[in-house]
């Protein structure tokens, strides 16, 4: 065993011995230099660029293992890529074990900040901005890890995203913490991953502030075990502005959260008001599809100890069907909570299992709305319940998410 200790302690001293460190400083030839530097770091290495602007025409590549790729402060290593003509995203990591901090990216072609495959990606103290505020020309992401293992999304900002500023999609072991989301479409989204918390963020004047969401035909489906908690999901307000056929343009204005079709949800600790749709809403994916293993129905969701002030003021009922039928249903007295109630047929008929029910506790003075769909589906029947204390139950708490 100690002769094991010292050959993996001389392999670590090496690896920091032949590492090298690059500083990089504004040139017209920044496109070349920083590319090129990507290029060539190895393990260990890292990259620094220097206070200042540089500018790029083209997309910046990363596919180098277990390097530090930095700037020199949020507000002032500046990666402008507003004369970008070729490359789908600003950066792209394909790589493992890489750091990126302290830069920021602005008005890229594409996405900002594009993952894939990553295990291990660490996102820290970064900016990915549209500058010309809220258009559907702007990148669909600002930070946009896919398909990858242990991510951390941590003090960074996303604003401006005309799909989602801060995405994590097709992921397991997630944290995404102290991160402001603002003026995008969906501020904040979790979509068809396992394990996420998702804590201490800022999600306002967004469409919809923070979405948990499962969809079909994806490898990678069935979401599970997502924690959201000490989050404010406050003041969404921006027009959807996603362009036609995203899903996420869907999404009405003044939404602050959005749980579908995902299972082991829990909310907690959370202040969401201020949006004028709907502060909270529990629902099934309601558009048909042929992927015959996707599960549409959220289950096992907890929604607890949140605090809820003003929401539901100004519906935005031209946009999707969601705060339409709710408006409808609830004749303008738009609740804090709402749940659509569809469930596959067997447990309309004869109840769910006591695992899978919706639990809603302890949320203060929060008002709620549920609908019943066999009575929604026959004439003389009110479908509307409004009585919250039938979902009153005991909490059992998520597994906190630690990354490797």
């Amino acid at each position: 065993m100690q002769n094991l200790f010292f050959i993996f302690s001389c392999a670590l001293l090496s690896f920091a011995l032949n590492a090298k460190h690059v500083f990089l400083s504004p040139s017209v030839n920044s496109q070349e230099e920083i590319q090129e530097a990507l290029i060539d770091l190895e393990p260990g290495d890292i990259l620094t660029l220097e206070q200042g602007e540089y500018f790029f025409e083209d997309g910046l590549s990363l596919d180098v293992d277990n390097v530090i790729f930095e700037g020199s402060g949020i507000n002032n290593t500046i990666l402008n890529f507003g004369d970008q003509i070729s490359g789908a995203q600003g950066l792209l990591v394909t790589s493992d074990g890489v750091t990126l901090r302290d830069f920021a990216i602005l008005d890229a072609k594409g996405d900002a900040i594009k993952v894939i495959g990553a295990d291990g990606i660490s996102m820290i103290r970064l900016r990915t901005e549209w500058t010309g505020g809220p258009k559907e020309t702007n990148g669909a992401y600002g930070f946009y890890p896919v398909e990858s293992k242990d991510v951390l999304i941590d003090g960074c900002v996303a604003i401006g995203a005309s799909d989602a500023g801060i995405y994590v999609g097709q992921s397991r072991n997630i944290i995404v913490k102290n991160s402001v989301a603002q003026y995008n479409v969906a501020g904040i989204e979790i979509e068809n991953s396992y394990y996420a918390d998702v804590f201490d963020n800022l999600a306002s004047h967004n469409t919809g502030g923070i979405l948990v969401f499962d969809l079909p035909d994806l490898p990678q489906q069935g979401g599970h075990h997502v924690r959201v908690f000490r989050n404010k999901a406050i003041n969404n307000d921006t027009d959807n502005f996603a362009p036609e056929g995203n899903i996420v343009g869907e999404v009405p204005r003044g939404t602050g959260i959005i749980i579908q079709a995902n299972s082991d949800v829990e909310v907690f600790d959370n202040d969401i008001y201020g949006n004028g749709t709907v502060n909270l809403s529990i629902v099934t994916y309601g558009y048909d599809t042929d992927d015959e293993n996707y599960n549409p129905h959220p289950k096992s969701i907890q929604i607890h100890n949140n605090r809820f002030g003003d929401g539901g003021f100004d519906p935005d009922v031209g946009t999707g069907e969601l705060a339409a039928i709710l408006f409808d249903l609830s004749e303008g007295d738009m609740p804090d909570i709402f749940w659509d109630g569809i469930l596959p047929m067997n447990q309309m008929l004869f109840g769910q299992p006591d695992e899978e029910r919706l639990i809603i506790s302890n949320n203060g003075e929060a008002t709620f709305l549920t609908i019943n769909p066999i009575k929604y589906m026959l004439p003389f029947f009110d479908p509307v319940e409004r009585d919250i204390s039938k979902y009153d139950g005991e909490i059992k708490p998520l597994p906190e998410v630690i990354l490797n």
